[in-house]
């Protein structure tokens, strides 16, 4: 998990970790690396710039909306994830959400329960996306977030 990221160099640098036996209520926002060990019931979103670094560890949990540049999970989220760079799915990695990401890797193992929306276009602003259900058949439409 402490290992070099392959893109542009990036390392996995932790500036804040949230232990085993920690349960957060509640959004966060942060830059850098954030290393998730425990549960969060909440939206993640990194500010600031392209090179922060989400981690989910097999132990951790979130329930909530995702939004960061570059995501290294190997436990569960419960909820759409948009990553504007790299995403990277490891063995234990579980979603229950849509997935929009740009570069994307996965491992045998790993499970998404939801729809994986690849983001061709680098100017699109996959982190200011929005999904709306738009009629009973569950087909969606992407919106720009305010």
């Amino acid at each position: 998990m402490f290992k070099k990221n392959k893109r542009k160099g990036k390392s996995t640098r932790i500036d804040t970790l949230i232990g085993q036996h920690t349960h957060l209520k509640g959004d966060i926002s942060f830059s850098g690396g954030l290393r998730i060990d425990g549960s969060i019931a909440g939206n993640i979103n990194a500010t600031g710039d392209n090179d922060s670094v989400l981690t989910l560890s097999e132990m951790g949990t979130i329930e909530g909306e995702v939004r960061v540049p570059n995501l290294i999970i190997n436990g569960t989220i419960i909820g759409n994830v948009y990553a504007s760079e790299h995403v990277e799915l490891a063995p234990k990695a579980k979603i229950q959400g849509n997935v929009y990401y740009h570069l994307l890797e996965m491992e045998m193992g790993s499970a998404v329960n939801g729809q994986m929306i690849h983001m061709n276009d680098p100017e699109e602003q996959i982190l200011d996306l929005e999904h709306h259900i738009v009629d009973d058949n569950n087909s969606f439409q992407l919106e720009q977030k305010d």
